[in-house]
């Protein structure tokens, strides 16, 4: 690997722990089977509210598939892109449409939707945070415009924060 290319690693890395304010590691406490299933229901209810099908995704901190749904009527092709959607939240800890907002041509990480076996960098991924404020996982959420897909999916991440569960 020659050394522009670790320059521009280290960059991509600096930039995103000073975006989202944390220098810590990754995998600290993993989203319970209870509150992935909190997350999921209070998604689709929130999706069902507004009329949306949607594919929901939630995955633990090690960014691994926990809960899933689709629901009827809703795109095959975003069940990916759901699936997708949160792995990129959980992989950067940050709403995949503010690390969208870093990729556009000339932003400091432009292409890193590239890596890790394909990103997602538009709205419908966030990371789940425990009461205590820790990253326990993510949702991604797939089917709707990127704003009802955003606004599904922090119902799902809320209810986690908000002590659902």
């Amino acid at each position: 690997m020659d050394l522009r290319k670790h320059f521009k690693i280290g960059i991509v890395t600096l930039a995103l722990l000073l975006l989202t304010g944390k220098g810590q590691a990754q995998i600290a406490k993993d989203i319970t089977h209870d509150q992935a299933y909190t997350a999921l229901l209070a998604a689709k209810e929130k999706a069902e509210e507004s009329k949306v099908f949607v594919n929901i995704a939630v995955v633990d901190a090690g960014a691994n598939l926990k809960a899933f749904i689709r629901m009827d009527e809703s795109f095959l092709g975003s069940i990916d892109v759901a699936i997708k959607k949160a792995k990129t939240a959980r992989y950067f800890n940050i709403d995949t449409g503010k690390l969208g907002e870093l990729t556009q041509p000339g932003g400091i990480i432009y292409n890193i939707e590239h890596s890790n076996g394909g990103l997602i960098t538009f709205p419908g991924g966030i990371p789940i945070k425990n009461q205590e404020g820790q990253i326990i996982g993510a949702i991604g959420v797939s089917g709707g415009t990127i704003d009802e897909d955003r606004t599904i999916a922090m119902a799902g991440a809320n209810s986690i924060i908000d002590g659902s569960n």
